[in-house]
């Protein structure tokens, strides 16, 4: 599964993009979120991908940013919202805005996203209003640290999650930890979160 493309873009227009990867072009379905943020013909690229495996085809979908991505993911998890929905959907209204329609039960501004029906903007809130939490905390986390630290954050989360832990619970001992000044590696940000949640 390809999960990240870096090289030059070749080709380039609203909804493609076609990266050169060492002499192969990959060509990759993207928003427009992430085609304004694209540089000329030639520039480097660098996007999060999701592969799609059909038995007639084999699709790429190309996001500027992990949580654009991941946000991406949600969105097609919804009964009804296909990968080129989801990309539409993105294209029709940034991630932000997105999560905090979902989150605000603002069913007129999802329905203003073109191919989305009243029905399919209920489903998303009933469906994602939950799973979009943890990602408009890493909103708040990504706009007060670097990328670096939210990577650090992510992978402390993960490890506590796996290791059983509620995920609001590890990333309330995590967001703590990091407000304690806990150096930015994993292993002591895992080390000063378990404390906490083991008071």
């Amino acid at each position: 599964m390809i999960g990240f493309l870096s090289g030059k873009i070749l080709e380039k227009d609203a909804n493609t993009v076609i990266v050169d990867v060492g002499g192969v072009g990959y060509e990759v379905t993207i928003p427009l979120s992430t085609f304004y943020e694209l540089g000329e013909v030639g520039s480097d690229i660098q996007l999060r991908i999701f592969t799609l495996v059909r038995e007639d085809a084999l699709q790429l979908f190309g996001f500027k940013t992990s949580r654009e991505r991941d946000i991406y993911l949600k969105l097609i998890s919804v009964q009804g919202i296909g990968a080129k929905s989801g990309i539409a959907m993105l294209s029709g209204m940034n991630a932000d805005e997105i999560v905090a329609a979902i989150r605000t039960n603002n069913l007129v501004r999802l329905t203003s996203i073109p191919g989305v029906g009243k029905k399919t903007a209920e489903r998303m809130v009933v469906e994602l209003r939950d799973k979009i939490g943890e990602l408009a905390v890493g909103a708040a986390a990504s706009a007060s640290s670097s990328d670096a630290s939210d990577t650090v954050f992510d992978d402390a989360l993960s490890a506590l999650v796996n290791l059983g832990y509620q995920r609001n619970a590890a990333e309330k001992a995590l967001q703590d930890a990091t407000k304690d000044g806990a150096e930015l590696s994993v292993q002591k940000l895992l080390r000063a979160a378990l404390q906490k949640l083991a008071k």
